[in-house]
């Protein structure tokens, strides 16, 4: 079984009234599509996350918001209680993705001066705060190297069934270790699959990855190359935004397209390259994009967030070519966690 979301489209700029028709219309294709919900991003150059999922909550049906969170944006507890209070009031869960933040610009304007172990070492003990207090049944105390609590609980508790699925973000061995020190899932960019040749299944982690698929292979890249065009000044831009970037997973996913940005089999780094997108593409027909991914299937991988999907047939040909990543099923259907499902 897949868990998918798609990812909400960052603030442009655009006014108030556009961009809270934009978000709403692509949350509800998302939850008509099955999928279990969508990623909203959290940076000091972005609207607030939280004041966004809550817009949506209140405008769909089963729609569950994947919020990033940074210790350096939001207290765990304020965190917990907002994940209690939109549970309570909507009856809905909210997922959490933990990010430590890479972008070194955002790092300075809030003043963080930690390295980047020490973040982790902190998003490690954020996780710990947030699951206690969303699980406790009693007041949480703790003393540690970054929070202290002292008997603190939340206003209203958690029911269980509402609990989020909570994830971790990041490549590098410091976020391995945090998750498996919180026992949770992570999320990253993949690399191309032969990357992974001889190495044995993960425990179960996820994907951040774009796809374009049609029938035909040739549709399937004139709408990539038609979506995502050569761009020279995109590529000076990103070489230059490169410098200010600490995090594993990019400094390796930006030499991987330095060294190779033209197609490589389905996947495809240009749009990553050109500063277009952050997600690496998988390009091509329902079969062959299948087939890529049934490769990270096999690694493992559960869960799925599809990089901005243009419209509603645009996610419906992604959600296609998953199908055709599930070998067991003859008919090519794959179950998804937000309770619907895809059918070849």
């Amino acid at each position: 079984m897949l868990t998918v979301y798609t990812t909400m489209p960052a603030w442009d700029g655009s006014a108030s009234a556009d961009y809270r028709h934009t978000v709403i219309e692509q949350a509800r294709w998302a939850e008509e599509a099955g999928c279990r919900g969508a990623l909203i991003y959290s940076d000091p150059g972005q609207l607030e996350a939280w004041a966004a999922a809550q817009l949506i909550v209140s405008k769909t049906e089963r729609f569950i918001p994947l919020i990033a969170v940074n210790p350096e944006y939001t207290h765990p507890f304020n965190v917990a209680q907002m994940v209690s209070t939109i549970g309570f009031l909507y009856q809905r869960a909210v997922d959490l993705n933990l990010v430590s933040g890479g972008f070194q610009v955002h790092l300075r304007k809030l003043g963080c001066r930690l390295d980047h172990e020490q973040r982790y070492e902190r998003l490690t003990e954020y996780g710990q705060i947030v699951k206690s207090l969303l699980t406790a049944d009693r007041p949480t105390s703790r003393r540690g190297t970054y929070y202290t609590f002292n008997a603190a609980s939340l206003a209203r508790p958690l029911d269980p069934w509402l609990a989020p699925k909570i994830y971790i973000s990041g490549a590098s061995e410091d976020c391995v270790r945090a998750q498996r020190n919180l026992a949770i899932e992570r999320l990253t960019y993949p690399r191309e699959p032969s990357t992974y040749v001889g190495m044995a299944p993960q425990a179960v982690w996820g994907v951040k990855i774009g796809i374009i698929a049609r029938e035909d292979p040739e549709d399937a890249w004139r709408v990539a190359h038609r979506r995502f065009p050569v761009d020279p000044s995109g590529e000076q831009t990103h070489d230059l935004a490169s410098k200010l970037v600490k995090s594993h997973w990019y400094t390796q996913q930006f030499a991987d397209a330095v060294a190779e940005s033209a197609p490589n089999g389905t996947y495809w780094l240009y749009p990553f390259r050109a500063y277009q997108t952050f997600a690496p593409y998988l390009v091509g027909s329902y079969a062959e994009v299948g087939d890529t991914f049934a490769r990270y299937r096999d690694l493992g991988v559960r869960t799925v967030i599809l990089d901005h999907p243009t419209d509603p047939d645009d996610l419906h040909h992604a959600l296609t070519a998953l199908a055709y990543s599930d070998p067991a099923s003859l008919t090519g259907s794959v179950r998804l966690a937000g309770g619907g499902e895809l059918q070849r």
